[in-house]
């Protein structure tokens, strides 16, 4: 679209579905992740109650909840209009709770 009406036709531009697409993925990948951190805490749990496996119940709820907060900001700022970026560093935890989640598989398995 070209004409002196085309920068007036891009800032009121609806978004479409592009953030409620993102914000269902998030929702989706919250929901991931507390099946992971339910199932691996019931795993370091399964036998028997011990310091070891109250530590790694521990530390799963721990991750699950800083993903948790990160997904949360993350919906919350997809309610606007023009989202942001999403911050380096809800990037960066995001990614260390899915390190320790598949970390976490890792040691269930072993």
């Amino acid at each position: 679209m070209s004409g002196p009406g085309a920068g007036a036709a891009a800032a009121d531009r609806d978004p479409g579905l592009q953030p409620e697409r993102t914000r269902l993925a998030w929702r989706r990948t919250t929901l991931s992740a507390t099946v992971v951190a339910v199932l691996a805490g019931k795993q370091a749990i399964h036998d028997d109650v011990t310091a070891t496996g109250l530590l790694a119940a521990g530390l799963s709820a721990l991750v699950w909840i800083g993903f948790l907060a990160v997904a949360h900001r993350r919906i919350q700022s997809l309610e606007a209009a023009r989202p942001r970026v999403m911050s380096l560093r809800g990037a960066l935890l995001a990614v260390v709770c899915t390190v320790a989640f598949a970390g976490f598989a890792v040691a269930v398995l072993l």
